[in-house]
């Protein structure tokens, strides 16, 4: 892989207005009208949220990931994907690469909500 040349400097102050925290996935459902997305069902500690992720054909088995932590971005409108409504941003690595996707986990277990940045 050759690294993509880094994006154009932003400010402290537009990073800081990216919500990006740690929540619990506690569900991975298949939506019927995608040949890309699942609905995942993401507990942020005070509510509990509905993402879809392009991760269907990423992974064998995408419930694997069900119980395991990780990033997602929480501060993005909500988006209607094949007839469900997603609620943020899985946080993963890889993607734009063209790289086998990862999840972006903290390195121990930290209560869900925690913000990062």
């Amino acid at each position: 892989m050759n690294p993509s040349p880094v994006k154009k400097t932003i400010s402290f102050e537009d990073f800081e207005k990216l919500d990006i925290r740690v929540g619990t996935i506690t569900m991975v459902s298949d939506v019927a009208n995608s040949k890309k997305l699942v609905k995942l069902t993401v507990d942020f500690g005070d509510h509990v949220r509905s993402i879809l992720a392009g991760i269907k054909q990423e992974r064998e088995n995408p419930e694997e990931i069900e119980g395991k932590q990780a990033l997602f971005v929480l501060n993005l409108p909500d988006k209607k994907m094949a007839g469900e409504v997603s609620q943020g941003m899985l946080f993963d690595i890889g993607y734009a690469d063209k790289i086998t996707p990862c999840l972006a986990v903290p390195e121990t277990a930290v209560p869900n909500g925690s913000r990062a940045g």
